[in-house]
């Protein structure tokens, strides 16, 4: 099982992530979206990242040269009928990613790998909804993506072993440390951060301290290199509300209920970095 060509579904901030990992290892990129605005965004984002590396001699200018040459872009997911294996960063909404699935199961080859980037959403019940359950499994990359280490690689009920060492080699390919990681709300990573950044939400809510204030507890008292608020702000507080909405769902625990000024905050469109406000403002 050689995978030398891969999909990735979605070109927002953790797919075009992903496509520029694959292109720099080596690998044939077919990036897709539904929009050309999402695409021309997400390879900018990709040129501006490589030439950033460039300037820190990371890696060279015909290094970015060939990365850039291996990804070709479509907003039709017809254009990913020869790829080894697709890989989906969309929206973190179970009924999107299932229907995409349903999509990859038609357009992909079908000894083609699908995975998943969802950071939560079981992969057992996206699995099931595709004609290939043993060739699915989660491979959820850290934001930002080019910089982290991390990958948790997540099996399915269905997954074929073959499949996870196959992908298990593949983020170490890509320069990650794979984590095998069970399928359960949230897995190992957003589990323990989601409920931290929630806490920290509720402190706000409550009036204890300034977001600026909260931040700079954790970061001098905790060591943590970025504070929860801040944090929260670059993974997108709606992407925040729909995880922990996820714990909650998946585990019926009150420990896991979203604070209500997550809840506002998306509602007003606050959304963080991606919106310019959130916890703290953005140019």
């Amino acid at each position: 099982m050689i995978i030398e060509h891969v999909g990735v579904v979605g070109a927002g901030q953790m797919g075009n992530g992903i496509a520029q990992i694959c292109a720099v290892a080596g690998l044939k990129v077919s990036l897709c979206d539904q929009s050309q605005e999402a695409i021309d965004q997400g390879l900018a984002t990709i040129r501006a990242s490589l030439e950033r590396m460039q300037a820190k001699e990371k890696i060279t200018a015909e290094q970015v040269t060939s990365a850039l040459g291996r990804i070709e872009t479509s907003t039709s997911t017809e254009s990913l009928a020869q790829v080894d294996m697709a890989i989906e960063a969309a929206t973190e909404v179970e009924a999107i990613k299932q229907a995409i699935f349903k999509e990859l199961d038609r357009v992909c080859q079908p000894q083609a790998i699908l995975a998943t980037n969802t950071s939560s959403i079981s992969i057992t019940r996206i699995a099931a909804v595709t004609g290939r359950p043993g060739k699915v499994i989660g491979m959820h990359f850290m934001n930002p993506v080019p910089m982290m280490k991390l990958v948790e690689v997540i099996r399915a009920l269905q997954t074929d072993d073959e499949v996870f060492d196959r992908v298990t080699e593949l983020a170490r390919q890509l320069g990650k440390v794979p984590v095998d990681v069970k399928d359960a709300p949230g897995f190992v990573a957003n589990r323990v951060l989601l409920p931290m950044i929630n806490e920290a939400v509720f402190t706000l809510y409550e009036g204890l301290a300034s977001a600026e204030e909260i931040d700079t507890v954790m970061k001098l008292g905790m060591g943590h290199p970025m504070g929860p608020l801040a944090l929260a702000d670059l993974i997108g507080l709606d992407t925040c509300l729909s995880i922990m909405e996820v714990l909650h769902d998946g585990f019926s625990d009150s420990k896991y209920r979203p604070c209500p000024l997550l809840k506002q905050m998306v509602d007003a469109g606050y959304l963080g970095r991606k919106s310019g406000r959130g916890f703290f403002q953005y140019s």
